[in-house]
């Protein structure tokens, strides 16, 4: 047994030296589609999004150009078409390195349907330069001192009204893109200030817990506020997560 395999590994380096092998440019363009599958699995997800909303976050991904937008929104018809030039460099050849770079580009869609993972497709790159976006308009600051100093102090033995912690969200005079809640549970009332967040950075949100004989006021850790951990909810206000280790 050994002597056949020493007897086949001069076939196996001639098998490769003809180009069994991938390539370098192969190897290269693998790399920028799976760049491209990056940004299709970043922008993936249920969140409605416009299309500007779409370009910014593809270009503002690492050695992405966004070349082509079509459609309005994600939840418009078939949603919105993208296509990006992204790149991709490799080495191939044991005794004889080649070395390649590629630019290629590559299309995919944006919409509730989307699959993860769906390969991108091959297109032939548009003329003209990279889509360009404005910066997203800044969140509003979210009133830490505001809230704590309008929120009622409660003494112990004392009941905790919902209408009063109301009527001082109303007295903050809150930008639009604030979303509250509020939520009255055993004696307690708890309260959540949010602005939208991207769906991949933390969120910004402050939560309050009016008790009686104790009003807090707090932001929640940058964990807790990550997609899908639940920091930025009225039930966290209510009852805390414990602080992550």
């Amino acid at each position: 047994m050994t002597r056949r395999l020493l007897l086949l590994a001069p076939l196996l380096v001639f098998a490769v030296g003809c180009g069994i092998a991938p390539s370098a440019e192969g190897k290269a363009t693998y790399a920028a589609r799976e760049a491209a599958r990056k940004v299709a699995q970043r922008l993936y997800g249920q969140q409605p999004r416009t299309a500007e909303e779409v370009g910014r976050i593809a270009a503002g991904m690492d050695g992405v150009e966004v070349l082509r937008l079509t459609g309005t929104s994600t939840h418009d018809g078939d949603g919105i078409g993208v296509v990006v030039r992204t790149s991709g460099s490799a080495t191939s050849g044991a005794f004889e390195p080649e070395e390649a770079t590629v630019r290629r580009c590559f299309s995919f869609r944006v919409s509730p349907r989307s699959e993860w993972g769906e390969e991108p497709g091959d297109v032939d790159c548009p003329d003209g330069p990279p889509l360009s976006f404005a910066p997203p308009p800044a969140p509003p600051r979210l009133p830490d001192e505001e809230l704590r100093a309008k929120l009622p102090r409660v003494p112990e033995g004392g009941r905790v009204d919902e209408a009063e912690v109301r009527r001082a969200l109303d007295a903050l005079d809150l930008d639009p893109a604030i979303r509250t809640e509020v939520k009255a549970d055993g004696g307690r009332v708890g309260v959540l200030l949010a602005v939208k967040g991207n769906g991949f950075d933390p969120q910004d949100c402050l939560l309050a817990r009016v008790s009686p004989g104790a009003t807090d006021v707090w932001a929640p850790s940058r964990m807790q506020r990550m997609p899908g951990e639940g920091g930025c909810s009225v039930a966290n206000a209510l009852d805390p997560q414990p602080a992550p280790h």
